[in-house]
């Protein structure tokens, strides 16, 4: 778990990958210069149309592909800011991440630096005739083709970026990555599971208190390593902060209640196994928190509803991509939040969001921003109907049936003509069925 913050920073970064290519490069130039300097391979003799090229001529040849793949890398890096910042401005700045860890954008940036790197390393050992002549025929060449990758790597890129920015794209792309993460923390399309377990009562006391060692947002909870801890210390955790939350340095993150039998208070270097336990960083990250996922979508709706950018075809697409997850989301079992040891002892109590705060998330923020649009109106019922129908508990169905109410007294309310307040309601009518609690639920 420490190491997953720090790989995530790496990934999401714009250096890294370019530098583990730039390293490549000075590998394979060694090589190349190496197996020039030690091989009996003379390809100027075999094949003087490609290895014919002369001191001064490499020394040409390379010094202009180096200035071009530095001038290329500089027209990348430039066009990537820019496009970070229109779709920041334009989307949302939480959907930034996912395009600072695109790995095309990412290798495209090292090939063009990696290449100039290599240019630069092999043309520091070319020597003309009064200087012991050496020529490392064999790398001149691959410079050369490496130059004429970088044709069709800048053709892939601009076509990348065309392609990011399209709306379905970054939807896409958003949805896939929550999905991902769904399917991870939901594995089981079941109904929602029994807890045989039984918290502890609360002791008469506070308890002992854990705060946070710094602010920012928890990441991820090592369920496993906390549990372990717990057993190992004899009490029970209250985590009081679910994944997701932010948290300052004061704020509480845990409460410890100890078994009957045990000692005293825990010293400050246990207490720092259980902070270890749970990853506090700057952003919030998807991997443990399908929640984000969800956010992002309703922020582009809503960036879309905005009276500035007024989109209301946007918010449809994040509407529809929204309802898929959702989807997928109401059949699927969720993981109880008490967890106990190898004897059944109750050690853990996570928190976590149910169903119901899922649902109202997706939905709420869209809805309330959503006033006189009949067309999202319409496709925000067409969004429950689904969840609905995946459902398969009652209380879920009873969940969508408070939100399609909600919808009915919006569109009620909000919209100004008979004709629109007509088409809800006959939608309604038609997609009632959905959410209706079945006989054996």
């Amino acid at each position: 778990m420490r190491f997953r913050p720090l790989w995530q920073r790496l990934r999401e970064s714009l250096w890294f990958v370019p530098g583990l290519l730039v390293l490549g490069a000075f590998g394979l130039a060694y090589a190349l210069i190496a197996f020039d300097t030690r091989t009996s391979f003379d390809g100027a003799k075999r094949f003087p149309l490609l290895f014919g090229a002369g001191a001064e001529g490499s020394r040409g040849m390379l010094t202009a592909i180096a200035g071009s793949m530095l001038t290329v890398a500089a027209l990348v890096f430039s066009l990537t800011l820019s496009t970070i910042s229109q779709v920041s401005s334009q989307y949302s700045p939480r959907v930034l991440r996912n395009f600072m860890r695109d790995r095309g954008n990412q290798v495209v940036m090292g090939y063009f630096v990696g290449v100039f790197a290599y240019c630069l390393i092999v043309l520091g050992t070319i020597r003309s005739a009064d200087e012991q002549k050496f020529v490392p025929s064999t790398a001149v060449l691959v410079g050369l083709v490496l130059a004429l990758g970088g044709v069709a790597a800048l053709i892939y890129f601009i076509h990348h970026i065309a392609e990011s920015l399209q709306t379905g794209t970054i939807l896409h792309r958003i949805s896939r990555e929550t999905t991902r993460a769904l399917d991870v923390l939901f594995p089981e399309e079941l109904g929602e599971p029994a807890e045989p377990l039984t918290a502890p009562a609360p002791a008469a006391g506070p308890g002992q208190p854990v705060c946070a060692a710094r602010t920012g947002y928890v990441q991820q909870i090592d369920a496993e390593a906390l549990l372990r801890w717990a057993a190992e210390h004899r009490v029970f955790v209250r985590l009081e902060q679910p994944v997701g939350a932010f948290v300052g340095e004061q704020d509480r993150l845990a409460r410890l209640q100890p078994d009957e039998h045990s000692a005293s208070p825990l010293s400050a270097s246990d207490l720092a196994g259980l902070r270890a336990c749970v990853v506090i960083e700057l952003h919030r990250s998807i991997e443990q928190d399908v929640a984000f996922g969800l956010q992002q979508l309703v922020d582009i709706a809503l960036k879309a509803l905005s009276p500035g950018i007024n989109d209301t075809t946007t918010a449809i697409m994040a509407v529809d991509h929204l309802g898929r997850l959702m989807q997928r989301l109401a059949g699927r079992t969720f993981p109880a939040r008490l967890r106990a040891d190898n004897r059944q002892q109750p050690r853990v109590l996570v928190p976590a969001p149910d169903f119901d705060a899922y649902l109202r998330l997706a939905f709420d923020l869209v809805r309330i921003n959503a006033k006189g649009n009949h067309a999202l109106l319409r496709r925000l019922l067409r969004a429950l109907a689904r969840t609905a129908e995946a459902a398969n508990t009652a209380e879920r169905r009873r969940a969508v049936a408070r939100q399609a109410e909600l919808l009915r007294e919006l569109a009620e309310q909000n919209l100004s003509t008979d004709y629109e307040k007509q088409s809800v309601r006959a939608l309604l009518a038609e997609l009632s069925p959905s959410w209706e609690p079945t006989p054996t639920a």
